[in-house]
């Protein structure tokens, strides 16, 4: 019995193991995330501040908001990609990937990624067993996923959103704590399968959420003050982790591998990390730096869009973002050849200088080894 339920697996292409799933699928998503949410955020951006109300700005906007709308599906469709699903498969899993995302909010990518990768396998098993496989395959994909994200999407969102608060909590810590706990935490959740950018938006951990509300003397001065320094040690940790992880996998990845991670995503280091969570520990340290230095040497503020917090340098949305909001500051705050200084460190060089040297005592130790931090660019 056992022997012919292995067979049946093996013949459906069903092999359940961490390689599958752990680093294939994880990969495939990271690539999807970048491919739909990333890439438009980016083209948003540039869209925002290239000739702002022109025709081209407008449609900039517009193609970024079409990538961004896709988010769901083309993580779900890159997930099923990797655990090669038969078309009727692949193509189902675009509505699975739609209602998670959108039950999941912050927490959407982890949902898709789970309830991905059951919907995907559930489809291979039915898949061409029956008379009727163009109503029977998508029909149970569809109703799988769909019935997963239903009841479990919005526990994602939940354990996200109990993360937004915890980081919502933090900002009201002394400075030097708020810069670790914030740096630190951030820059870890923009490295999981979970939406920092969302997470950021949704607390609006930046000073820009609350500039009309200064205006009309509904927010206090304190606390823009406070949420304008934790958006900017929000970026830190974003840009840590992010460039971090570009140098740290250098000898492994080369120069394609330092783009696709300094300027797309750390994501792609996700499969290395659940193999060898030590690997967390080089731009973990580096983002506590660079968030206690943002907030109690350079006072580096994110007064741009709070979603500009949780992308680091992605497409240099982060220090973009800390650049526009510069022409809001209020009086008495304007920006300066030390801050633009400040900016270049913690944004660029620090992550880049203090990573690299934590990775050489790693690796002189046997901590990393030739391989550890290799990545699938696609």
């Amino acid at each position: 019995m056992r022997n012919t339920k292995k067979t049946f697996l093996e013949r459906k292409n069903v092999i359940i193991s961490f390689r599958r799933y752990g680093i294939d699928a994880m990969s495939a998503m990271a690539l999807g995330l970048f491919a739909s949410l990333l890439i438009g955020t980016i083209i948003n951006t540039i869209g925002q501040n290239v000739a702002p109300g022109s025709m081209i700005s407008q449609r900039l906007l517009e193609i970024g908001g079409y990538a961004t709308s896709v988010t769901g599906p083309v993580m779900a469709l890159a997930i099923g990609h990797a655990l090669m699903a038969p078309p009727l498969v692949l193509y189902s899993l675009a509505a699975v990937g739609a209602a998670c995302n959108a039950l999941g909010g912050s927490g959407g990518p982890l949902a898709v990624f789970f309830i991905g990768i059951i919907a995907c396998e559930v489809g291979k098993l039915v898949s061409k067993e029956t008379k009727i496989d163009i109503i029977v395959t998508p029909a149970v994909t569809i109703i799988t996923g769909g019935a997963l994200a239903i009841v479990f999407a919005p526990m994602f969102k939940s354990v996200c959103d109990a993360l937004g608060v915890f980081i919502g909590w933090a900002t009201n810590l002394q400075p030097l704590l708020m810069g670790i706990v914030v740096s630190a935490v951030v820059g870890a959740v923009l490295t999981l399968p979970i939406s920092s950018a969302a997470i950021c938006a949704a607390i609006g951990l930046g000073g820009g959420a609350v500039l009309s509300g200064l205006a009309d003397g509904t927010v206090t001065m304190e606390i823009w003050n406070g949420l304008s320094l934790a958006g900017g040690a929000a970026t830190a940790g974003c840009c840590a982790h992010m460039l971090g992880y570009a140098v740290l996998s250098f000898q492994d990845n080369g120069i394609g591998g330092f783009v696709a991670q300094g300027l797309g995503t750390s994501m792609l280091q996700v499969p290395n990390l659940m193999k060898k969570p030590v690997l967390w520990i080089p731009p973990t340290i580096t983002a506590a730096v660079t968030g206690a230095l943002s907030t109690c040497v350079f006072r580096m503020r994110n007064n741009g869009p709070a979603i500009s917090s949780g992308m680091g340098t992605s497409g240099l949305v982060g220090p973009i973002g800390i650049i526009t909001g510069w022409s809001q500051l209020p009086k008495g705050y304007e920006a300066g050849a030390f801050q633009w200084a400040g900016m270049i460190l913690i944004c660029f060089v620090l992550p880049i200088v203090i990573t690299w040297a934590i990775g050489k005592v790693f690796r002189a130790k046997g901590i990393i080894k030739p391989g550890d931090l290799k990545i699938d660019m696609g």
